[in-house]
């Protein structure tokens, strides 16, 4: 039987809670997807989707090492009121990120060889700062053991932005770059409402605060878990760019369809390979609180046996999804993605039969990342995936060019690097040993109970 915490909800029911909501959110981005390729086409998809790398690495450093770092410090008991000094801290680092893509917008269209992405940065950057006040916020709730707020709000960014989206792309339909900006522009209304109703969520719960004075946390004790986390998860989006300007080049000598290529194994492929990575999210953001008090109190045996019991619990819901997308591809081609014929339709389904075991080691990764940081080794974590994420810029950079596969390449590359640092993590967390000042594999009852053993034993022996 799981363990209910006083603050929030079981081991099981937290992740069931976290993985519907982001299993919802992930249909609903699938389900966006097809009236916004009806409206785009492959061109606007990939356009939308060249834009994206640069707005994740900007959001990453603001925001994506937040919900897990703060929740880590929270869960082992030794960061009442984080939240405090992680709202003053990341507002701040938040408000950099949108100025720095505001700035970058001319830049990176100009690298890219695609004029209508500056206009699409400037409309996306406000969407930075905010989204870094909503990952306090769902850090807060996760570190309590509460994952309805997460889930919740994840629910709610989709559902805004698929209205406002679909709404403003159909008006602006005559222009594409116009019509793919106003998308992204429901990306940043969506953030800003989301961020609002967290915000309420948060206020509310100060009735139920003790009336004493909670001492603020040191910055440094934030940083100390968030900036290895920041490091960890920009590693992805910052492989992306690179992907997305190495292999658009490459293509571009082959193919007078490079962009809509692009779209096809970015916009398409991947968001439906990315559906059992969402529910699998819930197990990783779940596990953090159940095992960062015991590696906290030294009884890392027993934190290790929960990681161990979460990865296997991924396992088996990843495996048959993973089994599902490879033989259901046609079927979800023409479901989601149903304006795409002929070629670029044989081409989506065979990009997801090949990422299809991408579903498998990105859940697995995904889980294996939080529970090394839970165990307090979160830059393991970081050294896994920059390694890994250099390793598929190389490959697809390689695939593409000196081999058939053309963007197929990308994808191979892609399930080699998760590969990798699937067992890369797996190995960490095998070699994760105790902490110095004696044997921290037991608990503190642990270590009573044998010390009363011993006692008695010696006594027996003395009389």
């Amino acid at each position: 039987m799981t363990k209910k915490r006083a603050t929030g909800q079981s081991f099981l029911a937290g992740a069931a809670i976290i993985s519907l909501g982001g299993f919802v959110s992930k249909v609903l981005g699938a389900i966006y997807r097809i009236p916004l390729t009806n409206i785009l086409g492959g061109e606007g998809m990939g356009i939308y989707q060249m834009v994206y790398p640069l707005y994740c690495i900007l959001l990453t450093v603001s925001a994506s090492g937040i919900p897990t770092g703060i929740s880590r410090l929270i869960s082992s008991g030794k960061g009442v009121g984080a939240e405090k000094q992680a709202f003053r801290l990341y507002s701040a680092v938040g408000l950099i990120g949108t100025l720095v893509m505001y700035l970058l917008s001319g830049p990176l269209a100009a690298i890219q060889g695609e004029p209508a992405i500056a206009l699409c940065c400037k409309l996306l950057c406000p969407s930075v700062f905010f989204v870094s006040l909503l990952s306090v916020v769902r850090g807060y709730f996760q570190g309590r053991g509460n994952m309805l707020p997460t889930a919740a709000t994840e629910i709610l960014e989709q559902l805004i932005k698929v209205g406002f989206g679909v709404a403003l792309s159909y008006m602006f339909k005559d222009n594409l770059a116009l019509a793919v900006a106003m998308t992204l522009l429901a990306v940043t209304v969506s953030e800003i409402l989301s961020t609002g109703i967290a915000a309420v969520w948060y206020f509310k719960r100060r009735a139920k605060l003790p009336l004493y004075t909670v001492p603020s946390v040191p910055v440094k004790s934030i940083l100390r878990f968030t900036v290895p986390l920041t490091l960890t998860a920009i590693a992805l989006p910052v492989s992306q760019l690179l992907e997305s300007i190495v292999a658009v080049r490459l293509l571009r000598d082959m193919a007078d369809n490079a962009t809509s290529l692009y779209g096809i194994y970015s916009g398409c492929a991947v968001t439906i390979i990315n559906l059992p990575v969402s529910v699998c999210y819930g197990l990783a953001a779940s596990s953090i609180p159940q095992i960062s008090p015991l590696a906290e109190s030294g009884n890392i045996s027993g934190a290790k046996k929960k990681a161990y019991k979460s990865l296997l619990i991924t396992l088996a819901v990843s495996v048959p999804a993973s089994a599902g997308l490879f033989v259901l591809a046609p079927l979800a081609t023409s479901l989601i993605f149903g304006s795409l014929e002929g070629a670029e339709k044989e081409l989506l389904i065979t990009l997801i039969r090949i990422l299809a075991v991408s579903s498998v080691t990105q859940s697995l990764v995904q889980t294996s990342s939080a529970c090394l940081t839970a165990l307090g080794s979160p830059v393991k974590s970081t050294v896994t995936q920059w390694t890994t994420a250099l390793l598929r810029v190389g490959l697809t950079a390689y695939l593409i060019k000196f081999t058939s596969l053309s963007i197929a390449g990308a994808a191979w590359a892609a399930n080699c690097a998760n590969l990798i640092a699937t067992l890369m993590n797996f190995w960490y967390i095998i070699r994760v040993k105790n902490r110095k000042g004696g044997n921290k594999n037991e608990s503190n009852a642990d270590r009573l109970g044998n010390t009363q053993r011993r006692l008695n034993a010696e006594s027996k022996g003395g009389a």
